[in-house]
């Protein structure tokens, strides 16, 4: 399961309005991919449509894709967002992850 904190739900829901999408019908795609300095990266953004094979899963109001090969990288993931003069914006807390690097934007398992 990948959850979504309440202040990272809102912030999504926002940016999902002013790129012109329905929250209650549109989706936020995480996902995996290769790069970054500790070796993988996390990649998001928001989309009108699932695609086969997608796993959903909805917390906070926000539907949350996530594709087969970056499900085991992402189970137990909690989406967060900080925001205010020392905010970082969003950031994944991840239980499976063995190191991150020092923005957090990449990790390795």
């Amino acid at each position: 399961m990948l959850k979504v904190s309440e202040p990272a739900a809102r912030k999504a829901m926002e940016l999902m309005r002013e790129e012109g999408l329905n929250p209650e019908s549109a989706f936020l795609r995480v996902g995996v991919k290769s790069g970054g300095c500790s070796g993988l990266s996390y990649d998001m953004t928001f989309v009108a449509d699932a695609k086969d094979g997608d796993q959903l899963f909805e917390d906070q109001g926000v539907r949350v894709l996530v594709e087969k090969k970056s499900l085991l990288y992402l189970l137990g993931t909690t989406l967060e967002y900080s925001g205010g003069l020392n905010g970082k914006g969003f950031a994944f807390s991840n239980p499976n992850a063995t190191r991150t690097c020092g923005c957090g934007e990449s990790f390795a398992v």
